[in-house]
């Protein structure tokens, strides 16, 4: 289901100042944990996030358990990156939206075809 063009516009940070400072306050507190906006997806909260997690090369996964492991750890120990670090992080750069679009067009033809699941889609 698309969603229309003034909602787009609406939610758009280049043409709403107030969705871009939305996105500006969430930024900043991703770089005080070393995070990126997809390493905040729970694969036990969607099954189709777990099975793009699971098609994304080694690397790119260990590098997101790392950084979610260094963001734990900051947290418990209440404090945050170092600013000289919080200037290199990266948080909208983007590593599993292009691989869950992909597992969710598969599911929709699967399902356009009346084909069964591979896997049961229930979550535990």
């Amino acid at each position: 289901m698309a969603t229309p063009s003034w909602i787009q516009s609406f939610l758009s940070p280049s043409k709403n100042w107030f969705a871009a400072q939305h996105m500006k306050a969430v930024s900043k507190r991703l770089r005080k944990y070393g995070l990126r906006y997809d390493d905040l997806h729970d694969p036990m909260e969607d099954l189709d996030i777990k099975v793009a997690l699971d098609r994304l090369p080694r690397a790119v996964v260990d590098a997101r358990t790392q950084r979610l492991k260094r963001a734990m750890d900051l947290s418990m120990k209440h404090e945050y990156l170092p600013e000289h670090l919080q200037a290199l992080q990266t948080p909208f750069r983007s590593y599993l939206q292009d691989m869950l679009a992909f597992v969710k067009r598969e599911n929709a033809e699967r399902e356009a075809l009346g084909a069964l699941p591979l896997y049961q889609r229930t979550l535990p």
